[in-house]
């Protein structure tokens, strides 16, 4: 158990304490993908949809999430985000969204999570306007693709393209 962090020396969940960290500027990069009838990927890309317009509901719920991380997350730390972007790259051969969540900060620990959580959120958003077209609309690959800052360096997903200066 010497590896896992979030266990203490009786087998019991602990929050790590980062209290001897030093803050420093944080990055991450998580992107997932929605794949989807060619009429919902319609309607999504055409803003055509019943509830309203997808992607800029999807995109103000990732920003949202990203902040509200340490309230969903168990042990996750409440960090102090200075940026989020959530952006959308559409796909009309495969039919498919792909979000990308960047999350910015400056603290002790990592952003990965919020920008896990961001883009996860912004997909499932995508699936909530449009599931009274399509039902069986598809939510994967979600990953984390880059992170920077802290003790362990920088981390990019190897075949991912990321800008790193942001």
């Amino acid at each position: 158990m010497d590896n896992l962090t979030h266990i203490d020396e009786k087998g019991k969940m602990k929050m790590v304490d980062i209290t001897s960290k030093q803050p420093t500027v944080r990055r991450a990069v998580a992107r997932g993908k929605i794949w989807m009838s060619e009429k919902a990927y319609l309607a999504v890309k055409n803003n055509t949809l019943e509830k309203g317009e997808a992607l800029s509901t999807a995109r103000l719920a990732g920003i949202m999430a990203a902040k509200k991380t340490s309230e969903l997350i168990p042990l996750c730390h409440p960090l102090k985000i200075t940026k989020v972007t959530v952006d959308f790259h559409l796909n009309d051969n495969e039919k498919s969204i792909e979000v990308e969540s960047r999350v910015k900060g400056f603290d002790a620990t990592g952003m990965e999570m919020e920008a896990l959580t961001s883009a996860s959120v912004a997909l499932l958003t995508i699936y909530d306007m449009a599931k009274a077209i399509d039902k069986s609309m598809l939510i994967g690959d979600v990953r984390l693709v880059y992170k920077s800052g802290g003790k362990s360096g920088s981390f990019i997903r190897e075949g991912e393209e990321v800008e790193e200066n942001w």
